[in-house]
């Protein structure tokens, strides 16, 4: 990804400052459009077939005309491909749309152009600048996770693109860390358990419990018929900032998967830090930024969690100020074939 990220400036460098600018100032015209690819569903209507546009716009009940222009658009960046005038097929990058694509991003499209995660960034983000706030709460009167709660049909919408997210991470969270030296994995705030099943299934030895909000234990239960590693994982419904785990037995570990960042530092370390009190270590998987120089992959994920909640991704520096704060010693990082790094925490003596 870091080298994606430097190819992709090449031609930023080459492109004239004004054209530029122009560039990013309509770039949401280019997410738009592939939203509304994603909610016609064209990618798994058009399949395997190659199919003109008047055909594929029959299928989904759209205008034939309009779904041409859409297409072309979107071929233009890559997203599907034009055979020939107003012919379409899938491509490598539609694919990844597509329903029965086992690790499609389509949920995750979907989310990030969800209107109710769209309009904090089209209406408070100026705000939320001025005064340091989550234009999120701004915009709904609420932090994202109550509002999730509230809304049952976003927080699945969620739920599911944070199933997608091994599709960009792949599983070297699973296979570039020794899981194998521990007995019981306590995975706080690990959503419907896809990371506790794919470290499951990499190490036969294990188990694990998800402890999660209620609403999302619910869903999680619901999703487990046919789950190769249901004997060996259980869900806990809990408030994971109430949480207060007991003693840790020998061989227990704790994974905290995307959790820290959507916290300030004040609640970060109040959870590390009461989480390592139970004696076991505490295994973080987040992001380590790099003091300057961020890439824009890592860069945007950090102003999303501005966006959305109070917390941040964090440097090294930070991560290590956040250990002396929560009591803790960063024992580890961990470096991983992705964008994301291990880092290893032990209660402080």
């Amino acid at each position: 990804m870091r080298f994606a990220s430097r190819v992709q400036q090449w031609p930023t460098r080459l492109t004239p400052a004004p054209f530029r600018l122009l560039q990013i100032g309509s770039a949401f015209w280019q997410s738009r459009a592939l939203y509304a690819a994603a909610r016609l569903d064209i990618a798994t209507r058009l399949g395997e077939e190659t199919l003109t546009a008047e055909e594929i716009a029959s299928r989904i009940a759209a205008d034939g005309d309009a779904i041409a222009r859409l297409l072309r658009l979107l071929a233009a960046l890559g997203v599907f491909r034009e055979t020939a005038p107003r012919r379409f097929v899938n491509n490598e990058l539609s694919g990844w749309l597509r329903r029965d694509h086992p690790r499609n991003l389509r949920a995750m499209i979907l989310l990030h152009n969800d209107p109710a995660m769209c309009r904090p960034w089209y209406e408070s983000l100026e705000e939320g600048l001025r005064e340091g706030r989550a234009p999120f709460a701004l915009s709904h009167g609420q932090e994202l996770f109550p509002y999730l709660t509230d809304h049952p049909e976003l927080e699945r919408l969620f739920a599911d693109a944070m199933d997608s997210v091994e599709a960009l991470s792949g599983d070297s969270f699973a296979t570039d860390f020794d899981w194998s030296r521990f007995h019981h994995l306590i995975d706080l705030g690990g959503a419907r358990g896809s990371k506790a099943r794919t470290i499951l299934r990499h190490h036969p030895r294990l188990r694990a419990t998800v402890v999660e909000r209620p609403s999302v234990v619910a869903e999680a239960r619901q999703h487990r018929e046919g789950d190769a590693e249901a004997e060996r994982l259980t869900f806990l419904a809990a408030d994971l900032q109430s949480y207060q785990p007991p003693p840790a037995s020998p061989g227990d570990v704790f994974l905290l998967a995307a959790v820290l960042h959507c916290l300030d530092d004040a609640e970060a370390a109040a959870v590390l830090g009461r989480v390592a009190a139970a004696g076991a270590p505490v295994v973080v998987l987040e992001q380590v930024l790099p003091e300057q120089g961020a890439d824009l992959a890592a860069a945007s994920f950090d102003m999303q969690m501005f966006m959305g909640t109070r917390g941040r991704e964090r440097t090294r520096a930070e991560w290590q100020a956040l250990a002396v704060k929560a009591g803790v010693v960063l024992e580890e990082i961990v470096a991983l074939r992705s964008f994301a790094r291990i880092l290893v925490f032990r209660r402080g003596h």
